[in-house]
């Protein structure tokens, strides 16, 4: 950021300032170039002698064709838009949120339909269920009598000492 001064010619480059009247920012983007006009007209017209790159800006907002008297004196600094300001936003914001909840409450969305829930069963009724259930079956088999097959074989027919014999083969 530079100062554009009015100093004494006979002060030293960095020294005191009569007045300060403007500020140049060239790194912004665009470059930020505000200096007084009337403190300018005045001091050029006392007799102030400005610098090259004092003129330079001059020229480029105007100033310095209004002090020679020339004919176009517009301005050619780009302006940068103006920077949002957070508390409009905010207030934006707030308005657009009340403006929504005004809107649902004149016109309320219908509720989704929730299906009714269905209780699933105890497992102690469940137990009981069943058995219920396999009561009478099993009283059907108790009223059934056992029956038990006892199948004999004739002893002839199962050589007594064939395991064995096999077994002694095999090895």
């Amino acid at each position: 950021m530079y100062r554009v001064v009015v100093a004494d010619s006979r002060t030293a480059r960095n020294g005191r300032a009569i007045e300060e009247i403007g500020i140049y920012q060239p790194k912004e983007d665009p470059s930020v170039i505000r200096i007084d006009a009337e403190r300018v007209a005045y001091w050029l017209g006392v007799g102030a002698q400005a610098t090259e790159p004092v003129v330079a800006l001059l020229k480029l907002t105007g100033d310095w064709q209004k002090f020679k008297g020339e004919k176009d004196i517009t301005s050619k600094v780009r302006v940068a838009p103006p920077k949002a300001d957070h508390a409009a936003k905010y207030e934006k914001a707030l308005k657009e949120n009340l403006a929504e909840r005004e809107e649902e409450e004149k016109n309320p969305r219908p509720k989704p339909v929730v299906a009714a829930k269905v209780e699933e069963p105890k497992a102690e009724e469940v137990v009981a269920e069943v058995k219920e259930e396999a009561a009478p079956a099993a009283e059907e088999v108790k009223a059934e009598e056992p029956v038990a097959e006892v199948v004999e074989t004739p002893a002839e027919e199962v050589p007594a000492e064939a395991p064995a014999a096999e077994e002694a083969k095999s090895e």
